[in-house]
Parts: C-alpha cells; sequence; structure tokens
C-alpha cells in the first residue's frame, strides 16, 4: 500500500479474491480514500459488495484493456 495525494493505493494485482477486498478493507480502517488496483475478474463484485456493507461510495476509474494491464481501478471513499 502507499499513499498517492490523499489516497491510499492498494495494489491487488496477481491476487485472487477475496485477497483484493480484504487489502482494500484493511486500507480503508485507517484512510477516508483509497484507489484498489486489481486484475482478478471477480474484483468488481467483491469491492461492490464490500463497499455496500460499509456504506462506502465507490468509483470505478477504468483500467483493464485501456491500460494493457489488465487491472481494474477503483477508487473507494468514506
Amino acid at each position: 500500500m502507499t499513499n498517492k495525494g490523499s489516497a491510499t493505493v492498494v495494489d491487488a494485482r496477481g491476487m485472487r479474491c477475496p485477497w483484493p477486498a480484504l487489502r482494500l478493507a484493511r486500507a480503508m480502517r485507517d484512510a477516508p480514500e483509497a484507489v484498489l488496483i486489481a486484475d482478478d475478474p471477480n474484483a468488481a463484485r467483491e469491492v461492490a459488495a464490500l463497499a455496500a456493507e460499509h456504506g462506502w461510495a465507490v468509483t470505478s476509474e477504468g483500467g483493464g484493456d485501456d491500460d494493457g494491464d489488465g487491472a481494474g481501478r477503483w477508487r473507494v471513499r468514506r
């Protein structure tokens, strides 16, 4: 995890669910905002479920084929 401005960046590329969601949950303990980068096809569903459970807002920041690395990016805010 790294800090990028006010958001903590969670790079979970190469991890399979539920690990990206678990890493995001850990980051959100201390940060009001995080950006998750994950290439697991189930990550979008896991992030949405986690955010709904905690009342967080999720914004997709694209990724996937546009960036060439196959990873999606989601900004999560309290």
